[in-house]
């Protein structure tokens, strides 16, 4: 946008100083030509005086006196004939025979006079032939004949034609400056507008731009921004802090119900056994909705501060910024899997082992339990809904500046217009009646997409599910630690069934 309203600008400058200029370069071309003009006409009507005093007196002398003065003053010929086209007098190369000299002269001894110059250009070069008549009142004695050269009028023409141009330039380069200047002075707001709007559209909460600058209209618009920034974080943080609240708070009591549901389990009798089960399986949804709230707040809170920049105080060493955290795919996988195997195998599903690119490192800029979070969430997803009978595949690469994990089931699927669904919060596919609150999915990508990443769900022909899940790699180079150290240094963890 910048560069189309500095291109109108300049080019609306350029016309206004053109439409100034051309007039004003033409103008001086035409008040040269007719300076030069009336002075030749000038001297054609001394030399035809002069003329008229020899043809009286039968005497040339001081007419060729004059002739010659003026054509080494001037460097320009003159020739003088009289009525029957015989030499009167000369100065310089002309003679009556040469190029429109004799239509010239023919034109002069009928009594016209040609004095027209055409208008001097600073290239102007060609020289101009110049005629009138002389004699009395009642008759033409002669004619007189002269080559005017244009020589020192381009180049006086050529001094103000430059002098014109050099404000030209000058005028332009101010207008250029200013431009510049004002499109700064417009588009400031603007960008730090779009910068605003760029870091709400990441997440981070209460994004504020400066309302210091630009035409008071930006300002009023950047300042209602900001207002409105202010308080979708307040609202946001509000909502975060009530789910967060809601959750931590309702454990306890959830907890106290729970042991004393399960304390009637012995005196409840064989006919109420059933809906003490059905009770049983709402208090283990609660649960289950409960871990899944505090978990999406978490999820919510890390991918908000992974957009906020990160400032150190003044005088102390710069922090790191929060998304420098990094993970081997390739350690935490196997883990991961090994954790889900047992759960796996109960439910008659096979839990393949993983496909990686030759078991090299595969460091991703993410927190470990921020990808092992994710892991479990799509290793259960996939366990619970393939169903029995169904395998599940995973394959890691490393493909240029991004590492992608592919977790790939044979279970039924999800149709195609249920894909979109499946990470909106509480949403619960009418296919399957496994347990879940509906935040997994959720979770999942809002923790992948925090770190720049990219969480896809896409149907398998000729049935299944793919999560693909891709995340920057944060360099080629080896973690410090190695695999077999990192498996053996820490206990994997086991996944709650």
């Amino acid at each position: 946008m910048r560069r189309r309203l500095l291109g109108v600008l300049l080019a609306f400058s350029v016309v206004a100083v053109a439409c100034f200029a051309v007039p004003l370069l033409t103008a001086l071309s035409d008040e040269r030509t007719k300076g030069l003009e009336l002075s030749r006409t000038a001297d054609l009507a001394w030399f035809a005086m002069l003329a008229k005093y020899a043809d009286e007196s039968g005497s040339p002398m001081r007419l060729q006196s004059e002739l010659l003065s003026f054509h080494a003053l001037y460097g320009e010929d003159v020739l003088v004939v009289d009525s029957d086209r015989n030499l009167v007098a000369s100065a310089g190369d002309i003679d009556a025979g040469q190029d429109e000299v004799p239509h010239l002269i023919d034109v002069a001894l009928r009594g016209g006079t040609t004095s027209y110059i055409p208008s001097i250009w600073p290239w102007s070069s060609e020289d101009v032939l110049l005629a009138r008549p002389f004699g009395t009142g009642i008759g033409v004695s002669g004619a007189i004949v002269m080559r005017a050269s244009v020589d020192q009028a381009a180049a006086d023409v050529a001094v103000k034609h430059a002098m014109v141009l050099t404000g030209a330039v000058v005028a332009m380069g101010v207008c250029a400056l200013l431009c510049g200047y004002v499109t700064r002075w417009v588009l400031r707001p603007l960008a730090n507008l779009e910068r605003g709007v760029r870091a709400l559209a990441e997440g981070r909460s209460g994004a504020e731009v400066p309302d210091t600058s630009g035409p008071p209209e930006l300002r009023d618009v950047v300042s209602s921004f900001n207002r409105m920034s202010r308080s979708l974080a307040e609202a946001a943080a509000t909502q975060a802090q009530l789910v967060a609240d809601a959750s931590h708070q309702l454990r306890n009591p959830m907890a106290a119900l729970r042991l004393r549901i399960d304390a009637m389990g012995g005196w409840v009798p064989p006919e109420r056994d059933r809906s003490y089960q059905a009770v049983l399986r709402e208090v283990e949804r609660l649960e289950h909705l409960m871990d899944g709230l505090l978990k999406l707040a978490l999820a919510d809170s890390k991918a908000t501060s992974l957009a906020a920049p990160r400032e150190a105080a003044a005088g102390e060493p710069a922090l790191p910024e929060a998304g420098d955290e990094v993970c081997d795919v390739a350690v935490v996988l196997p883990e991961r899997l090994d954790a889900w195997r047992d759960i796996a195998d109960a439910g008659g599903v096979h839990l393949a082992s993983p496909s990686a690119d030759d078991g090299e490192p595969v460091p991703i800029r993410m927190a470990e339990s921020e990808f092992a979070q994710v892991l479990d969430i799509v290793i259960d997803n996939a366990v619970k809904h393939a169903g029995a009978g169904a395998t599940v595949r995973t394959e890691v690469r490393a493909d240029g500046p991004e590492a992608y994990l592919q977790v790939t089931d044979d279970g039924p699927g999800l149709p195609a217009a249920e894909l979109p669904l499946a990470t909106r919060r509480f949403w619960r596919s009418t296919r399957g009646h496994a347990p879940g609150s509906g935040l997994g999915l959720t979770i999942a990508e809002r923790l992948v997409v925090a770190r720049k990443g990219r969480f896809e769900l896409r149907r398998v022909d000729p049935h299944g599910l793919s999560v693909r899940i891709a995340v920057p790699m944060s360099g080629p180079a080896p973690l410090p630690r190695a695999r077999a150290q990192a498996a053996t240094a820490r206990g994997v963890r086991q996944p709650t069934p």
